[in-house]
């Protein structure tokens, strides 16, 4: 008996959460966690943990037509020199071209997804990128470092609790160094006291997010701390406190 052939697998975008078909201004690509080494498919409770940051963040920027699309990705992991993730957050920056035309990108990656939008962030078509508790490879002078010339000419904004068990706070205040001396529009914010969800202070951490996309697809001017956060020179602007109540006062 012939064996199929199993189909490949397809990157996809999740439903536009947004004024479509109307005007599109800007898109906001959520990439979801995965897994460091997995051929599996994506989690179905992946990209589900982002809709209610997608929801704010249309919400916020209804009048300037933002839509944000969740990534699909083909498989559940980076694997290695494959690094799958970040080629299917580029992959979707492209479709977003094809799709909406020239429209500015922010790529909002969660763990694992967090590393896949840093690494993405080169794309042309990306003017930022958002890295919450993002998953980073332990140092190893075997390995080459997590490159950071991608990012130049782009805003990024890194969020991290303090108390982070699963992926390591250090590392990305360690990669967010290397990144502000090629490029002096990145800032880190600590969550203090807070795990890896930052489940404490959500709403906070909501607000910095639709604050930083906002300011860097429609120029909305910054909130006073995030404008602190990248103008001030390291360390001090990445390990900037997230302060409890941010963006109560804000119209977001």
């Amino acid at each position: 008996m012939q064996e199929r052939a199993t189909p490949a697998r397809e990157a996809r975008l999740g439903k536009a959460v947004g004024p479509v078909p109307g005007a599109v201004g800007g898109v906001v690509l959520l990439l979801p966690s995965g897994e460091e080494t997995s051929t599996r498919r994506p989690s179905p409770f992946a990209a589900p943990l982002l809709r209610p940051l997608a929801r704010r963040l249309t919400r916020a920027g209804r009048e300037q037509g933002l839509v944000t699309h969740a990534v699909h990705y083909r498989y559940r992991g980076w694997n290695g020199p494959q690094a799958e993730l970040a080629r299917d957050a580029e992959w979707a920056a492209e479709e977003v071209v094809r799709r909406y035309g020239d429209v500015p990108i922010c790529l909002a990656g969660l763990d694992m997804g967090g590393r896949a939008a840093l690494h993405a962030g080169g794309h042309e078509a990306v003017n930022s990128v958002l890295a919450l508790a993002p998953w980073l490879p332990e140092d190893d002078v075997a390995a080459p470092p997590e490159p950071v010339k991608q990012l130049a000419g782009r805003s990024v904004l890194i969020v991290h609790g303090t108390d982070d068990r699963r992926t390591d706070p250090e590392l990305s205040f360690r990669l967010a160094g290397r990144a502000k001396k090629a490029n002096r529009d990145v800032c880190r914010f600590e969550v203090h006291s807070d795990g890896h969800a930052m489940a404490q202070h959500r709403s906070e951490v909501s607000a910095l997010a639709v604050d930083f996309a906002l300011g860097t697809l429609f120029g909305r001017p910054f909130s006073r701390p995030l404008q602190d956060a990248l103008a001030a020179p390291p360390p001090i602007g990445l390990r900037m406190p997230l302060a409890a109540g941010f963006g109560r006062s804000l119209s977001l």
